[in-house]
């Protein structure tokens, strides 16, 4: 093993690679001064960075859980009005029917009752041709009748008969 060092001190000598064990010439007790002024200040200003961190970290899940129930409980709630919703959709349907349902048998009570009025009239209407038509007959039969009266009076009663009947009706009517 002495062989190697010394080869590997040999070779640094010439500019090739070796191991050089002279302390101050490699500078071993600066790096070592500086290793540990940054390990005794950065060690506090590390900690304080990770500690900040840690801490950042963890109000970041705080608040991500919360949102998270937040948003669960949001859910929910609309859960809710969706079912309430729903509920109250279903109850005017329901409404609604039975509006319809009203509204179908009181046109159909009412288009009764209009076709019953339309058969009275038709009814009334009829009985007022009838009678019109019956007044119409009389007035014709009477109309016959006092032609054939008339004629028959004609030809039957002579000057001194009409003159007895004239007398007789002015009596009556004069008193």
């Amino acid at each position: 093993m002495g062989t190697v060092l010394l080869l590997a001190t040999e070779a640094s000598r010439e500019g090739g690679f070796g191991f050089n064990f002279d302390v101050l010439e490699t500078n071993l007790i600066n790096l070592v001064i500086i290793i540990a002024v940054l390990f005794y200040f950065g060690r506090g200003f590390l900690g304080k960075i990770l500690t900040e961190r840690r801490s950042s970290i963890e109000a970041a899940i705080l608040e991500a859980e919360k949102r998270q129930k937040d948003a669960a409980a949001a859910l929910a709630e609309q859960q809710q009005k969706l079912t309430q919703a729903q509920a109250e959709a279903e109850r005017i349907r329901a409404a609604a029917e039975q509006t319809a349902l009203k509204a179908k048998e009181a046109i159909l009570a009412q288009a009764a009752q209009d076709v019953e009025r339309m058969k009275a009239t038709a009814g009334q209407e009829l009985a007022a041709e009838q009678e019109r038509a019956i007044a119409q007959l009389r007035s014709a039969v009477v109309s016959l009748a006092l032609e054939r009266v008339e004629s028959q009076l004609k030809t039957s009663l002579d000057d001194s008969a009409q003159n007895q009947l004239i007398d007789r009706s002015i009596a009556l009517v004069g008193g």
